[in-house]
């Protein structure tokens, strides 16, 4: 090739769009986010642009380039037809990733034909040749994307927003960006167990209200609303939302989600039936589904004198759309435990011990999904196998796990609660205070475990694993 590679590559490395962005294919579900996007297309035409301009990276990542090429041919086409005065300002993103597509098919002269583009028209927006120089609304492509690609990319995304708002404070696009990466920061705090603050409430009340049509937007903020325990307010401007967009499947979801969690389950249910009609192949859905059913299983459960068929109906329902989500997820480490949990409820122990020892087996789990797998099977021990034993060692397993979350809590709270029964029954030895003894250790709990540990000596007063325990305890005060 006449073009040098190494020169071609480091003006590509100055481009501004997906293939700089850092967006990793580790930190996501490729098929999941492809057919997200595929779905949206259908339903969000005026975001379409950002969508086809993402499809091709993930056409490109999935080893399909040409059609790549095809989804930002759909990219300019939108461009033409929506801002025909601002075709190359609007178009900077979708010849970025062409050139690097390009590059990747080892076209080299096409590859240099769409740098040459972008950097003239970066002459001609800013006076510089590279385009480090950032548009506003390339900001906000970047930003979007970034919440596409996991929770670790939020932060980075909610920045991107910033940036796009200071010199576009009135942006309508902006403002619903800026408010749903605050929205999903606030919601991964709280899984991480950490004490959430509701920032995003005032973030999204300006977004409704600068995108009055934008009901997914709406549906965030009722189900902050409901954060808050100002349920009324909420629920307001769900059923202003639901005249809006009652056949818009992205909306009917966090609709179904708020009902569930108010605790009417009949509604979420049906409403969710009604997404799965508008988007036949969502696992979400699904997972959902099986969320409420499980739900009204212990609802019924909870209800004196409840018929057995009627609960026996719920649990096959929940173990039905689980399955559904399980079988197309095969990733996804909740839905597979959702299932095995299930299973036990039916008291169906060996399909459930099948899951479980499956997911064992598996060698990429990260530490959360670890957590959620011991935690869980922590609890069929307790509950079902009647094995108080095997589910303190699970869920000190589960404990050992150094991650912030909510179940981290849930994993200390049950062991003790197991030892506690023991020793109130006078059943407790050397084993469970030295036990208890390595709870607290774990929990930070210094003193207490100090306790822990001489009072399982005094039991087991040879126990060379207690007094290194102890001694390490008392060095470290």
């Amino acid at each position: 090739s006449t073009i040098s590679k190494n020169s071609l590559k480091a003006s590509l490395l100055q481009l501004e769009c997906h293939f700089t962005w850092t967006l990793l294919e580790q930190d996501v579900d490729l098929d999941d986010l492809e057919e997200t996007i595929v779905n949206q297309i259908k339903f969000f035409i005026e975001s379409n642009l950002t969508n086809y301009n993402l499809l091709s990276y993930i056409r490109h990542l999935k080893n399909s380039n040409e059609e790549a090429l095809r989804n930002l041919q759909k990219a300019e086409e939108v461009v033409q037809k929506h801002h025909p005065d601002e075709i190359a300002r609007r178009s900077l993103v979708t010849w970025g990733n062409y050139a690097w597509i390009y590059y990747h098919m080892k076209q080299y002269e096409e590859a240099q034909i769409y740098v040459s583009k972008v950097e003239d028209i970066c002459k001609k927006l800013s006076n510089a040749a590279h385009c480090k120089t950032r548009l506003p609304e390339v900001y906000a492509e970047q930003g979007w994307a970034l919440l596409r690609f996991g929770g670790k990319n939020f932060e980075k995304a909610k920045n991107c927003f910033e940036n796009a708002l200071k010199d576009e404070p009135d942006n309508a696009d902006f403002h619903a960006g800026y408010a749903t990466a605050l929205y999903r920061l606030e919601s991964l705090a709280c899984q991480h167990g950490e004490e959430a603050s509701h920032s995003s409430i005032e973030a999204l009340k300006r977004a409704v209200e600068l995108n009055p049509r934008d009901t997914c937007l709406m549906a965030l903020l009722a189900l902050k609303f409901q954060d808050l325990k100002q349920v009324d307010e909420g629920e307001r401007y769900i059923e202003e939302a639901m005249q809006k967009t009652p056949d818009l499947p992205y909306f009917l979801r966090y609709a179904a989600k708020f009902y569930r969690r108010k605790g009417e389950l009949c509604k979420a249910v049906k409403i969710l039936k009604k997404a799965l009609e508008l988007t036949p192949n969502s696992s979400f859905l699904h997972h959902q589904l099986g969320i409420c059913y499980r739900g009204k299983v212990f609802q019924w459960k909870k209800t004196k004198n409840s018929p057995q068929d009627q609960v026996e109906n719920f649990i096959q329902l929940a173990i039905f759309h689980f399955k559904i989500m399980a079988d197309q997820k095969t990733k996804f480490v909740a839905a597979h435990t959702d299932l095995a949990v299930m299973y036990a409820l039916g008291k169906r122990y060996e399909e459930a011990e099948k899951i479980f020892q499956e997911l064992f087996h598996r060698n990429n789990l990260s530490r959360g999904e670890k957590q959620i797998l011991y935690f869980n099977y922590g609890n069929f021990q307790r509950f079902n196998m009647k094995s108080e034993s095997k589910a303190i060692k699970y869920y000190i397993e589960g404990l050992k796990i150094e991650k912030d979350s909510y179940l981290r809590p849930k994993c200390s709270e049950a062991v003790q609660s197991l030892l506690r029964q023991k020793f109130e029954r006078g059943l407790g030895d050397a084993t469970d205070f030295a036990t208890l003894g390595l709870v607290h250790t774990l929990n930070g709990e210094k003193q207490e475990a100090i306790e822990c540990y001489e009072k399982a000596i005094a039991l087991d007063c040879n126990n060379e694993e207690y007094q290194n325990a102890l001694f390490e305890l008392r060095l470290s005060i």
